[in-house]
């Protein structure tokens, strides 16, 4: 092969393990194998309207600690056995972050935090922290950034976000068809619906396209397409898109395009303008919505860590403080609790009476 025209710009390359190596290092149990299970059909019926409750994505912006994960995990936990009666929390489990330019690029990528990018064992570090926490009984959710990831760890998620940077890829949408678990795309970072809209009438249809069989040989794969799609209103451009109005444009879009009104409303990023203190107060007026006869808002999601704010990596990473978001600010634990439990007594006429109904 004529060196001076291959792998140009390519300094090295390293082999990692196919994901049925990482799968028989760290092999699924059957405890979380049925936890999956139980919490995908749950999200199923949410979306089919056979279960009357909402869920909630709620956690850490990104996950840097698996320890304070853990910590977090337990306490998410408990709130999720007291307010299960009219909410499902599932928890934020955030491995890969996308970067608008450069940037730490997640636990997978750069698990030392250093630039050092052992990949390796950032895809060990994930796969066991998602174990351990279907093994405690809790849903997770993340981010599918980027494709050959799921077949790593793909089978312990119950729900899955396409972010706004990647809701217009082609490869994600393909991706998408073919995932096990329901998928929010979100919509685009200038606060457009057609980019999200477009992504689920793909999704849905049948895809063939390339990837990694478990083996980790390259696959032609064929999908049936993914039924269980919805869009995220994130805001964009500056503006929040979680009002009434908003929602109603959205669930007209849908409509328009012969998609369900299935609607689920991300209380940070623009939605917040950024700040994380405003989270709960969209978290209200989302629910407040639900109190008022909305049926499309299906779920929230919440940036929440054990401690307020973000932290800066700093060169010593014996600095980092613990619990604190190194990516966007995020509610700390005391507001997460008051909020979904103040979500929760505003939602439990409405469950009780859609029950009844």
């Amino acid at each position: 092969m004529n060196n001076r025209t291959y792998n140009v710009n390519v300094a090295s390359k390293e082999l990692l393990p196919s994901p049925e190596e990482i799968k028989a290092e760290i092999p699924g149990t059957a405890s979380a194998e049925a936890n999956v299970i139980n919490y995908r059909r749950v999200l199923h019926e949410i979306m089919d309207g056979r279960d009357p409750r909402l869920f909630a994505v709620v956690g850490p912006c990104s996950i840097h600690d698996t320890t304070a994960a853990i910590d977090y995990a337990r306490r998410l936990k408990v709130l999720a056995d007291e307010l299960q009666d009219v909410l499902v929390l599932v928890m934020r489990v955030y491995f890969e972050k996308p970067r608008t330019t450069v940037g730490w690029k997640g636990l997978v990528n750069d698990p030392y935090m250093d630039d050092s990018f052992h990949i390796e064992q950032g895809v060990r570090l994930a796969r066991r922290l998602l174990l351990d926490l279907n093994e405690m009984g809790l849903p997770t959710a993340t981010e599918a950034l980027d494709p050959i990831m799921p077949q790593y760890f793909g089978e312990l998620i119950a729900w899955t976000a396409i972010g706004a940077r990647t809701t217009e890829s082609q490869t994600h949408r393909e991706m998408a068809s073919g995932l096990s678990t329901p998928i929010g795309f979100k919509n685009g970072t200038d606060g457009s619906l057609k980019t999200a809209v477009n992504a689920l009438k793909s999704a849905r249809q049948p895809h063939h396209f390339l990837g990694i069989n478990q083996d980790g040989r390259t696959a032609v794969f064929q999908t049936r397409g993914n039924p269980y799609g919805h869009i995220v209103l994130r805001g964009g451009n500056g503006r929040p898109n979680y009002d009434s109005v908003n929602v109603a444009l959205a669930e007209q879009a849908l409509h328009e395009a012969g998609l369900p009104a299935h609607v689920v409303i991300d209380c940070s990023h623009a939605n917040s303008n950024k700040d994380h203190n405003l989270q709960p107060l969209v978290a209200r007026d989302c629910i407040e919505q639900v109190v008022n006869g909305n049926r499309s808002i299906i779920g929230l999601m919440l940036e929440s860590n054990i401690e307020a704010g973000n932290q800066k990596i700093p060169a010593d990473r014996n600095e980092l403080r613990y619990g604190v978001s190194v990516t966007d600010a995020c509610i700390d634990w005391p507001t997460t609790e008051q909020t979904l439990r103040d979500a929760a007594n505003l939602l439990r006429p409405v469950v009780l009476a859609r029950r009844a109904g």
